[in-house]
């Protein structure tokens, strides 16, 4: 830097020496001596402009070894920079309907499972109910099969005995041979009519349960509607926006709210294909985040997730290396202590810390 500033005023230096010979250049013997303090003032106006721009070059070269001292001096302190960000959950309507309740504030924490509203539920109440009341008639129809064929046993019960009683009076030539073919046949018409009676009712009972059955789904699935019309928080986090009030009209897929899990925020950087090579899924490093007036804070990171896709350099974000027109993007997992916010600029220092 000194040697500049004396080449500079050497230059200066040089040029004003030669003012004099164009003065004597410029007097000629015969002029008056009005004329000749008219041109003794125009010669310190000449040296006075001339000592100007000599300063004026020592300034400019004075503040251009300033700001590229500090540009070195920034350069390499750090090796990748981006903005934080974190996992966002939009959380929409799955039922559709007026939402009567939404208790939820921007800024609010929440935890996992909280309820925080609920859409209106009387036309799936009513359907339930409904769905109920067609379970219990269609279970009326069904048959007490045992019951029903109680009657036809006895009548068989009765017939056999029958049948015995008639082959004894047949053994000792007591009846005929006919009378106890005929209680045989009545005694098989009895059985048939049974065995035909109990299929029947049967199947009549299958199909019954097979209705049942479908309304029972029916209900499983108002249960369902049911559950899903409470509004629930998906993760623990903050809510960061309010799209829906209570009374507005909800779908299904409108978005109510945007809630955010800031305890563990990533830092989206970017790094050249050298530091690439360095680098890898499990590496620590350390994040700097502005904490104003010239102040940061450092906090530990690991290296979540690396891109496998080089992409140009976002406007936004400066690299070790200014010249790389392709980089790859990476994710630093860090610690929120509550400092982080999303969209707030970090940078990264990658090469000592690489494992």
């Amino acid at each position: 830097m000194t040697a500049k500033i004396q080449n500079i005023i050497l230059s200066a230096n040089t040029k004003n020496k030669k003012i004099p010979d164009r003065r004597r250049i410029l007097q000629p013997q015969v002029l008056s001596k009005k004329k000749t303090v008219s041109l003794h003032n125009l010669y310190v106006l000449s040296i006075s402009m001339s000592m100007s721009k000599s300063i004026l070059r020592i300034t400019v070269a004075m503040a251009a070894l300033t700001i590229t001292a500090a540009c070195g001096k920034q350069k390499g302190s750090y090796d990748a920079s981006g903005a934080f960000e974190a996992t966002e959950v939009l959380v929409s309507s799955q039922a559709a309907g007026e939402v009567m309740s939404l208790d939820v504030e921007e800024g609010q924490t929440l935890k996992a499972g909280d309820a925080v509203g609920y859409i209106d539920t009387v036309q799936l109440f009513l359907k339930k109910k409904q769905l109920l009341a067609g379970i219990l008639a269609v279970d009326s129809r069904a048959y007490n099969i045992s019951l029903q064929i109680s009657s036809l046993k006895r009548q068989i019960e009765k017939q056999e005995t029958e049948l015995a009683r008639f082959q004894s009076l047949l053994a000792s030539n007591a009846t005929t041979q006919k009378q106890v073919d005929d209680i045989q046949a009545g005694l098989d018409v009895l059985k048939e009519q049974l065995a035909a009676t109990t299929a029947t009712m049967q199947n009549v009972n299958r199909s019954i349960s097979a209705e049942s059955s479908s309304l029972q789904v029916q209900i499983e699935q108002v249960d369902d509607m049911l559950k899903k019309s409470i509004i629930r928080s998906p993760i623990d986090g903050i809510v960061l926006s309010k799209y829906t009030e209570k009374g507005e009209l909800a779908v299904q897929g409108k978005a109510l709210f945007k809630i955010a899990d800031l305890k563990r925020i990533f830092l989206r950087a970017y790094i050249t294909a050298d530091q690439l090579d360095e680098l890898h899924l499990g590496s620590t490093v350390t994040v700097s985040a502005d904490a104003g007036r010239d102040n940061s804070r450092n906090y530990p990171g690991v290296i979540t997730w690396i891109s496998d896709k080089a992409e140009f350099t976002p406007r936004t974000i400066l690299t070790k290396d200014e010249r790389a027109n392709l980089v790859y993007a990476i994710k630093i997992a860090v610690e929120n202590d509550g400092y982080l916010k999303i969209g707030m600029y970090g940078e990264a220092k990658v090469s000592p810390s690489v494992q």
